[in-house]
């Protein structure tokens, strides 16, 4: 069995996710098409402290792009067909239109399970709820409230859906509908998959669930390059058994390979077509819904880095923050930055900034310059470094010799 180092592990996950593509000067839809060729899936959240998590991976990979290059890849213009569509295929995310018949197996477990979440729709306002979808869609749930939704109850913070609301979740998790786009509010609009996904994907024939398995970890891998079964399975959030069959008839077609990578505990396998960069010269911030550290435990064998996600975190017991980006440089994570976009005052803030043990004597500048890029982006005018963390004073210093506010 082959045997590869960490960082030769490292520099080939960062590669399958596209770090190592040569930029282009201006991304297009081609580059839009090739990052998420990569990445294989972009998560959608609703938080927007910062930006939407949907946009930040590719800003991540392509720099500073227009954002309706998103937009347009996830709808219908005249002849160019969608190439994105939501589903639950991490959690709620973007993903490829051919990847709808590979999720039917999801959606029909999510049919005899009446739903997620330990909750379910009212069975009597599904076909009625339904045909008013396909008479009038796309439509928001709020849009059909009146007709369809008794009075809210207060309690239950955060599962305070409308009847229309959890009625509309459960069509889509069965894929009786669809989303077609958000609102300029981020609300969902539903419409009917044949209005929705391309006819020639709803064409498509079903696989059986084992090929769907198959196909799932086949992609995860392929956007990892080299992980363990549960990197695999956590991909498209799958069970690890079925991922462990799925993995093994991956290694007997040959596509996947087990190596042993230095300081993992559990096997790893490796993908046929994993590419070993001689280096990674990335810079980037990574969201906390990047796949490059979504799975803690994975971004912790990787980089050594211990990362959580502290949104639920009561303020008084944060370590580092509300919404703490990772700074990839190079091929290590060297900090983290707690920043929040103050849209009203056009400044980027700087919550707190904190080094990694190791991190580079030129971490401060090489973070101040990808902050300078990100306001860009961004349409803010000024930065803003408020004195927490051990890296604020010298973030503050070298934004500040940058031309910006520091």
């Amino acid at each position: 069995m082959e045997s590869i180092s960490n960082l030769q592990a490292r520099r080939i996950a960062l590669a399958a996710q596209g770090f190592a593509d040569r930029a282009h000067a201006t991304p297009t839809l081609a580059t839009l098409q090739r990052t998420l060729g990569r990445t294989g899936v972009l998560q959608v959240d609703s938080v927007n402290v910062l930006q939407r998590a949907h946009y930040m991976p590719l800003y991540s990979r392509m720099g500073a792009y227009d954002v309706d290059l998103l937009r347009r890849a996830a709808s219908s213009q005249g002849r160019r067909p969608r190439r994105m569509v939501e589903y639950w295929a991490h959690v709620q995310a973007f993903m490829p239109v051919e990847l709808w018949p590979v999720m039917q197996h999801r959606m029909e477990r999510y049919r005899g399970e009446r739903g997620k979440w330990g909750f379910t729709a009212d069975p009597a306002l599904e076909p009625r709820i339904l045909a008013a979808v396909r008479e009038r869609g796309p439509v928001t749930a709020r849009g059909l409230d009146e007709e369809f939704s008794r009075p809210r109850l207060k309690e239950n913070w955060g599962w305070n859906w409308s009847d229309a609301r959890r009625v509309l979740d459960y069509l889509f998790l069965v894929g009786d509908v669809a989303i077609a786009g958000r609102t300029s509010q981020f609300e969902v609009l539903y419409d009917v998959p044949e209005r929705v996904l391309p006819a020639d994907v709803l064409a498509l024939a079903t696989p059986t669930k084992a090929e769907a398995h198959v196909e799932l970890v086949r992609r995860a891998a392929r956007s990892h390059g080299v992980g363990t079964v549960r990197c695999f399975a956590d991909y498209y959030r799958m069970a690890v058994a079925d991922a462990k069959v799925a993995v093994e008839t991956l290694v007997e077609a040959g596509e996947l390979s087990a190596v042993r990578v230095e300081g993992w505990r559990k096997p790893a396998f490796l993908h046929a077509e994993a590419r070993l960069p001689r280096r990674i010269g990335a810079r980037a911030l990574l969201s906390p819904f990047d796949p490059v550290v979504w799975e803690r435990d994975r971004a912790e064998a990787l980089f050594g880095f211990f990362y959580r996600i502290e949104i639920y975190v009561p303020a008084a017991k944060r370590v580092h923050g509300y919404y703490v980006l990772p700074f990839l440089l190079g091929e290590a994570i060297v900090a983290r930055v707690d920043l929040k976009a103050d849209r009203g005052t056009g400044r980027l803030l700087v919550k707190g900034a904190y080094a990694e043990a190791g991190a580079p004597s030129e971490t401060a500048e090489e973070l101040a310059a990808e902050l300078i890029r990100l306001a860009g982006w961004l349409g803010l005018s000024a930065i803003e470094v408020e004195p927490r963390g051990d890296l604020a004073p010298a973030l503050a210093a070298a934004s500040a010799a940058a031309g910006w506010r520091g």
